[in-house]
């Protein structure tokens, strides 16, 4: 309660000092909250300039200053804007594979890509360089490779790039649990000519968790960049990021108990018997070090009015070291070996990275095309990519003990007793066989591909684009098995087309879409042998309408999609003896389902963004035990996003606004099995709230996240407790 009344308190401070007269033009702020909220034309969805109504892939897209108004600092946060968008994993911060999951039409996806190009963050991902975040929905390897795509769709975000006046801003912030941020974004040309120009995106950020509010978890972003623009023709970007984290990992909670011997299906009944909400179950020292690195460079020129010739490099470098505890639900028996001790409780496990890395390196060449042939127009990008992974990981990890919900003092499980407990395993002649696991190898991956738009009649496009990706593994280590190289290719197909029923204002378009997965070796027996798995595919049918209504002021998609894999790898439910998941190729998976999507500036002032999504995802041919049903990673089927956000533009309150927005989703069923039962994490409805005051100088804002304090769960066949009630204010220089 003190927190709503200390956000109230801010709010109707900013309103008191919004009756001072500032020097913003109404014009100029309306055509800004209208490029913030209507959906953008991309140049990403098919490497090439298509604006939304012509264009048969389903995106959405986030601009900074609807980061800016809800007062977002993190990409991982932007996500909630997103139709059929659901978080299932904060950040882990290890080396690969640390970066925040989510899933999207029932499939886990990962943020990978920056501009187009492999650009993988396995910290929580700042937002500072952002100007855009671009989620392509369904099937995507066409046109970005196998690698960095999901099924669900891929995620793209478009970095800040320098301009020719100079121009910043300082900002500070602070909230709840401990929260403190600086950041500043600085540009400038270099030259009198402003042919090189430069810009600087920085920032700092330390906080805690509503259940550890002394965590200090710090995180830093480093974003610089910089545009050369020799000739009218030519224009060279380069653009480095650097992430660095100090911090826990998210409290998460694994299933390794049948929900029947558990005594309680969802979370909502273990808080009944006993679990504690706000409880981290560790005490201190318990942190990851992760870092990455990224470098991005582009050639771009302009050959000729038709053709224009795009040269991009991209390094990616991810590194991690530190703890990673994780819990699961047990009674004590199963620990003790005692059957007549009964009580529930957790069992505390870790699993450490020791000085993990992985690295990508990447060139790219596209060629575009614009040209007519008769009356028909083409637009073209042909274009190849190689791709070097080269993974060197190394975890360590160990059970710690068992305690009951309550009543004791969960300190003793900290850096100094874990790290004691590592010394004593590493004396041991079978620790690196027992409690160690090694994931290298080095991957060579070469790809071509093709997509042609042409325009026979004026108003229908329709889109053919061919893809050959071929993987070459060079051998390395999974577990304690060492991994054979392996070739494997395959080829991708698109199709699309739309046609404008009514011109630029409704269309009505359908894709096939296709990619797959080469997943190598998976284990395929208890006793750790491995066996190298057939590419997995998927093939996406879709159809739908696109509307951008009243000048652009109004657009929205409607779709339909079902999207068929085959070759699935599917966990047995067993495990070796070192912990790793048993796994076979479980036959066949249907995705299906509807989403709608909505952007509009209503009227003056007035702005909305809105989604609502359906999936109905399950085994069609698979095991026995879960057959017919919903995979455990698929998410919640309904999923529902709203943000209404409304400021003056003139009179005595112009700058002003107000934002109210938030998030439903429905059960999801993270155990899912006739062996292990059903285990549901509950649906749920968070609320949030912001206001902000904006000048040509300066810019004050405040947000109260989950203001009815609502408790929910987000998990990867886990259960992980979000964020209460939580205040955050800042201030902004703008000079």
């Amino acid at each position: 309660m003190k927190k709503i009344i200390l956000s109230v308190s801010i709010l109707s401070s900013i309103i008191l000092f919004a009756q001072q007269k500032d020097t913003l033009k109404t014009k100029s702020i309306d055509e800004v909250i209208i490029n913030t909220y209507v959906k953008k034309d991309s140049e990403y969805s098919n490497k090439m300039p298509l604006k939304a109504i012509e264009d048969p892939q389903v995106y959405s897209s986030i601009d900074k200053g609807i980061l800016e108004n809800q007062l977002l600092f993190t990409v991982d946060d932007a996500f909630r804007n997103v139709a059929g968008a659901q978080k299932m994993w904060s950040a882990t911060n290890r080396a690969g594979d640390g970066g925040i999951f989510l899933n999207l039409r029932g499939f886990v996806a990962g943020n990978s890509i920056r501009n187009g190009m492999v650009a993988p963050i396995t910290t929580s991902m700042d937002a500072i360089n952002v100007e855009r975040i671009e989620v392509l929905k369904g099937p995507s390897a066409t046109l970005f490779g196998s690698n960095v795509t999901s099924y669900g769709g891929v995620i793209n975000r478009v970095t800040k790039k320098p301009f020719e006046t100079f121009a910043g801003a300082v900002s500070l912030a602070g909230g709840s649990y401990n929260y403190y941020r600086v950041q500043a974004d600085v540009n400038a040309p270099l030259t009198k000519d402003k042919k090189l120009l430069f810009r600087l995106n920085t920032a700092y950020t330390n906080q805690g968790t509503f259940q550890r509010t002394n965590a200090k978890n710090s995180f830093y972003a480093f974003t610089p960049s910089i545009t050369y623009r020799p000739t009218d023709n030519l224009e060279i970007n380069a653009e480095l990021e650097m992430f660095e984290t100090n911090s826990y990992p998210e409290t998460a909670f694994f299933f390794y108990v049948p929900s029947a011997q558990l005594g309680a299906d969802s979370m909502d009944k273990l808080e009944k018997l006993g679990y504690d909400y706000k409880q981290s179950y560790t005490g201190e020292g318990l942190k990851t070090v992760g870092k990455a690195r990224n470098f991005f460079g582009q050639v771009n020129y302009k050959i000729n009015e038709h053709i224009k010739s795009s040269t991009n490099v991209s390094t990616s470098y991810s590194y991690s070291d530190g703890f990673n505890p994780y819990f699961y639900f047990a009674p004590k028996g199963m620990v003790t070996g005692i059957p007549t001790e009964t009580e529930l409780g957790i069992v505390r496990a870790d699993q450490s990275t020791k000085d993990s890395k992985r690295t990508y390196f990447q060139v790219q060449q596209n060629f575009n095309f614009d040209f007519n042939i008769g009356s028909v127009r083409n637009r073209t990008v042909a274009g190849f990519d190689y791709m070097r992974l080269n993974d060197n990981q190394y975890f360590m990890f160990t059970n710690f003990d068992w305690v009951p919900f309550t009543g004791t003092d969960y300190t003793n499980m900290n850096g100094q007793t874990l790290g004691a407990m590592y010394d004593n395993l590493r004396n041991q002649p079978d620790f690196e066989k027992k409690s160690t696991y090694i994931s290298s190898g080095k991957k060579d991956i070469y790809s071509g591909y093709i997509s042609n738009v042409i325009t026979p009649i004026t108003g229908l496009n329709i889109l053919t684009s061919l893809r050959y990706e071929s993987v070459h593994f060079k051998g390395g280590q999974t577990g304690q098995i060492l991994t054979d190289s392996y070739s494997q290719g395959a080829w991708s197909p698109k199709f699309g087309i739309v046609y404008q029923i009514l011109p630029e204002k409704l269309s009505v378009f359908g894709n096939y879409q296709n990619s797959f997965t080469v997943n190598g070796y998976y284990t395929s027996d208890k006793a750790g042998n491995v066996t190298l798995s057939t590419p997995e595919r998927a093939n996406q049918f879709e159809g739908g309408i696109k509307t951008n209504l009243i000048k652009g002021r109004v657009t929205t998609t409607l779709s339909y999609y079902n999207i068929q894999v085959k070759n699935t790898l599917l966990g047995t439910g067993e495990m070796t003896g070192t912990g790793q998941a048993v796994q076979n190729q479980a036959g066949l998976l249907r995705s299906q389902g509807v989403e709608l999507e909505a952007n509009a500036y209503l009227i003056k002032g007035f702005s909305v963004i809105a989604g609502v999504s359906y999936n109905d995802m399950k085994y069609t041919e698979a095991d026995e035990t879960v057959i017919g049903r919903r995979p455990a990673t698929a998410s919640s089927p309904w999923l529902v996003n709203f943000n209404a956000s409304y400021q003056f533009l003139d009179g005595k309150l112009k700058g002003l606004g107000f934002g109210v927005g938030g998030n439903y989703a429905s059960d999801n069923k993270i155990v899912n099995s006739t062996t292990m039962g059903t285990f549901i994490l509950p649906k749920y409805l968070v609320l949030n709230a912001n206001a902000f005051y904006d000048t040509r100088k300066f810019r004050v804002g405040v947000k109260v996240d989950n203001f009815t304090n609502e408790h929910y769960w987000s998990g990867y066949t886990t259960a992980n407790a979000q964020a209460l009630a939580n205040v955050l204010g800042s201030f902004t220089y703008k000079f």
